[in-house]
């Protein structure tokens, strides 16, 4: 009998117990962090002052495997494993031949695939004695994945919010303080990097580099503090991993393999949950595509430059090799406050750059129509970001229309969009406009990466 499930759910024994370390897989190693002053080879005291040296020997490992901690899975158990849905209904609407699958990270407490590194992240800063932690936040998903995570384990934090981001999603500020952290907007009259940049710009929109530079100068400059990062880092990118292997077996499920795995892309993190398990397949023969999908308003895969760059406004990060739009990049506040970042993480710019990775960039009305239509089948209201991925989705599935392929089609559905009402009502109102980061933009503020 043929199967019509429409989700597939694994028991919580299912839950992984081992992050996945794409490292180990590929023949290219990754170019070194470098000292942001010297510009040699950074080491792990230079990244001591904000991570908790777990994490930084995570950065480095070549392990295939990480065990993942009996308490980070004890926490995991509130909401993992999390649900694949066969997309019936918005198949039955595009008319198409294809299969399309997404897995759901919005059943989390946060709402989003965030937890899956926050939890890990303060863990271990717990366990080196850390007992407050700071972190940049875009559109609030983020802030509130590290104030669930602190909230859990005793640890203090604060928050620092892209300026256009707090005064779209007031209701993430308030999530974030439910979790007993502190959220100020980015720039703030808090640190020097916050008090520079707005006084050149009193009504700066923000952008996540002026706030990890916030959040760096808050840590460094205090003993009790470290600083935590939701995306770009290899040991985020690693944590989110459960998020595949999950897949996998769910997938098997439905006996199903993904023809493509499509995820938003603005650091890097989600994406990278959803596909870096299905890597060592395609590096074995497997014709599976990776599609990452971002704005066109900060398209830093499709028109940025594979370089060394600083991860921040400031210029106070290591230099990382990635796909930039340049430190000094302001975005547009579009809706999509999560992929709003200049840079990529380092992993997924170098598959893109041995072309396992197709990027694509996509404006934002045309987002908001898939999106709509996602949840007028579906019933879920997404949040801006995956609806990125939903896009691509759909237009691959309406490719499989015209030529009668039956592909089958995994998507990432990062998160709900049930505090982005504020973004859905300019679309419904027609006051959404679309933007493309100018050319000469481009070039103005690739002139500020450094020579290296």
């Amino acid at each position: 009998m043929a199967d019509e499930s429409t989700k597939y759910t694994l028991p919580e024994s299912e839950i992984p117990t081992h992050w996945y370390n794409v490292q180990a897989d590929l023949q290219w190693p990754l170019d070194p962090a470098l000292h942001p002053g010297t510009h040699q080879p950074a080491g792990p005291d230079d990244f001591a002052p904000l991570f908790p040296m777990a994490l930084i020997g995570q950065e480095v490992s070549q392990e295939r495997w990480v065990e993942i901690p009996d308490e980070v899975r004890d926490i995991y158990r509130l909401w993992r494993p999390t649900p694949l849905y066969r997309a019936r209904r918005l198949e039955k609407a595009l008319g198409t031949p294809a299969r399309i699958f997404y897995k759901y990270e919005g059943v989390s407490p946060a709402g989003s695939h965030k937890p899956n590194t926050a939890v890990p992240q303060v863990y271990y800063n717990r366990e080196e004695g850390t007992k407050r932690i700071t972190t940049e936040t875009g559109a609030g998903q983020w802030g509130s994945a590290l104030a669930f995570a602190c909230n859990q384990m005793g640890i203090e934090a604060k928050v620092y919010m892209v300026s256009a981001s707090y005064k779209q999603k007031p209701y993430r500020k308030s999530m974030i303080e439910a979790w007993g952290a502190e959220v100020v907007p980015s720039p703030s009259n808090d640190t020097n990097a916050g008090r520079g940049i707005l006084a050149e710009d009193p009504e700066s929109p923000g952008s996540l580099g002026i706030a990890i530079s916030e959040a760096v100068e808050d840590a460094a400059t205090r003993d009790d503090t470290k600083y935590s990062l939701g995306s770009v880092l290899n040991h985020v990118l690693m944590h989110q991993t459960v998020i595949g292997q999950e897949a996998i077996k769910q997938m098997e499920m439905a006996d199903a393999y993904p023809d493509m795995v499509i995820g938003c892309a603005g650091g890097g993190s989600n994406f990278a949950g959803i596909t870096f398990p299905f890597v060592p397949d395609r590096l074995n023969g497997k014709n599976t595509r990776f599609i990452a999908v971002e704005p066109e308003a900060s398209p830093s895969l499709t028109r940025g430059k594979f370089a060394y760059d600083f991860g921040d406004t400031a210029g106070m990060t290591p230099l990382i090799k990635m796909h930039t739009l340049g430190h000094t990049f302001v975005p547009n506040p579009i809706h999509a406050g999560g992929l709003r970042y200049h840079g990529m993480a380092p992993l997924v710019s170098l598959l893109v750059a041995h072309d396992l990775i197709e990027p694509r960039a996509y404006h934002q009305k045309t987002v908001f129509d898939a999106a709509v239509q996602f949840a007028r089948t579906e019933g879920i209201i997404p949040a801006p970001e995956p609806s990125h991925a939903i896009r691509a989705a759909i237009d691959e599935a309406l490719a499989c229309k015209e030529s009668g392929e039956a592909k089958t089609i995994l998507f990432h559905l990062c998160g709900h969009g049930n505090f982005d009402m504020s973004a859905y009502e300019q679309y419904f109102s027609g006051e959404m406009v679309d933007y493309a980061y100018p050319e000469e933009e481009v070039a103005k503020a690739m002139e500020s990466v450094p020579a290296v």
